[in-house]
């Protein structure tokens, strides 16, 4: 699990195929690999990767076709700049929201503009991933834990603070710009209790359901 608070920009810096997947070689930047170790977890842009080496101010990690078909990393190439985090270490501060790394999509960054000390951007995601933003909600972009400020159809809108511009690769955000997405983890596990499949039909999360639990009253007793 991750926070969507990056630790650190790193860059890739080499890209090796293998068969239709991908070994990255990602040179860490400030990251601190000291207490990394092969087979931890590490985001890379959002994307949960395994590092499978270690050393030398930097990690390699495998990409597999599926990773590389959700996610932006289907057009990583060497000197590309990445948001990286460290997993979450039990009983550390959890400064942004629970992020798991399973990037549900890519989304593209429609407009950019300037108010006041902070950017604002306005990205379209897909349809399908675009019922479960809603304004002030979560969402990850890009593996930065980021506030919605509003949402129109499948279009919505963040504000980069000047910190989080400095300090991740949003500040280079532009219009036309594909981004990861990871949207809240509480949002997608809601939507599979309120719509049961016909073979879990009894277990949907309706007013019938809390009523036979005891968590209100049936109409008329």
């Amino acid at each position: 699990m991750f926070t969507g608070i990056v630790a650190a920009v790193g860059s890739i810096g080499r890209v090796e195929k293998n068969g239709s997947d991908l070994r990255l070689r990602v040179d860490a930047g400030a990251l601190d690999l000291s207490d990394v170790r092969i087979g931890d977890s590490i985001a890379v842009s959002g994307v949960c990767l395994t590092a499978v080496d270690c050393g030398g101010g930097g990690f390699s990690a495998d990409v597999s076709r599926e990773t590389l078909d959700h996610t932006t990393l289907r057009a990583v190439c060497p000197g590309m700049r990445v948001n990286l985090e460290k997993a979450l270490a039990a009983g550390e501060r959890l400064g942004g929201h629970l992020v798991s790394g399973h990037v549900d999509g890519t989304g593209r960054v429609l407009e950019r503009w300037q108010d006041g000390q902070s950017v604002r951007l306005a990205v379209e995601a897909p349809a399908a991933l675009a019922r479960y933003i809603a304004p002030k909600g979560s969402i990850c972009v890009d593996g930065v834990s980021l506030t919605v400020n509003a949402v129109r159809d499948t279009r919505f809108d963040l504000n980069i603070v000047p910190h989080t511009a400095q300090q991740t690769t949003l500040g280079e955000a532009h219009a036309g710009k594909e981004v990861n997405l990871e949207v809240d983890l509480i949002a997608r596990y809601l939507e599979r209790l309120l719509v049961a499949s016909p073979a879990e039909a009894g277990t949907r999360l309706d007013e019938q359901f809390l009523a036979a639990h005891g968590f209100i009253r049936e109409p008329g007793r």
